[in-house]
């Protein structure tokens, strides 16, 4: 049985319930990452016994569980959008959206499906956008395409965000605090191509790129979609 299918225990006379354990486990893995959740934790944060949890949650990984469904909920649109592209683009950007929100959603994005309420309702919501397109294979391998370019995008970006926490560093001061290194190397004639990227190419910021690459993975799924198959 599931954690969504499993009744309740009674009342006690500190009210709990599932969903103020999600928000507290939320609270808690926001302000301090997946390491930061704990069943005792989450329990110290209610002001309840550590056992009474185990009433309405089995494990840790039940509670990471209802925590990514919970945050799902911010990233079903609230309308359908209106072609199977933009239902692909609003997916990816309202989960980088959500992630920005819940750093910790990042470590848990592409484990495995997500078969709470939420998650299920977005895996329709972005299905029900491409049906009738093509077959359905190739539908589901289009949607795990897209998928795999956001989840990587978002996890790369929250990535470099907690190092720039971590070290105090923003990425204009540590390219400064590395731009001797890598001007010494670049010198060297060794890496022409990387030299010209150095030079030549644009900076731009994370959110630009992500929306960039998210309209080149979306043109090349659009050519899977339209062509006839053998």
């Amino acid at each position: 049985m599931t954690v969504w299918d499993r009744p309740e225990p009674p009342t006690r006379p500190v009210p709990l319930d599932r969903e103020r354990i999600v928000a507290a486990a939320i609270a808690l893995a926001d302000e301090g990452g997946l390491e930061a959740v704990s069943l005792r934790k989450v329990a110290a944060r209610l002001n309840a016994g550590p056992m009474r949890l185990y009433g309405y949650i089995s494990t840790k990984e039940e509670l990471f569980d209802l925590m990514v469904d919970e945050v799902y909920a911010e990233i079903l649109p609230e309308e359908q959008p209106g072609d199977w592209r933009e239902a692909l683009r609003v997916l990816a950007h309202r989960t980088r959206q959500a992630a920005l929100r819940h750093e910790w959603l990042a470590d848990l994005l592409g484990r495995r499906p997500a078969l709470g309420p939420n998650g299920l309702a977005v895996t329709e919501a972005t299905l029900a956008a491409l049906d009738g397109l093509t077959d359905i294979d190739t539908v589901m391998r289009a949607v795990e395409t897209v998928s795999a370019y956001f989840t990587g995008a978002i996890r790369r970006e929250v990535t470099n965000l907690r190092a720039e926490r971590a070290t105090g560093l923003s990425k204009r001061d540590w390219q400064r605090a590395h731009g001797p290194h890598v001007t010494r190397m670049l010198a060297t004639g060794r890496f022409p191509a990387l030299a010209k990227a150095v030079y030549d190419g644009t900076d731009v910021d994370a959110e630009t790129s992500f929306a960039t690459g998210l309209d080149w993975v979306l043109d090349a799924v659009a050519v899977r979609l339209t062509t006839p198959p053998p």
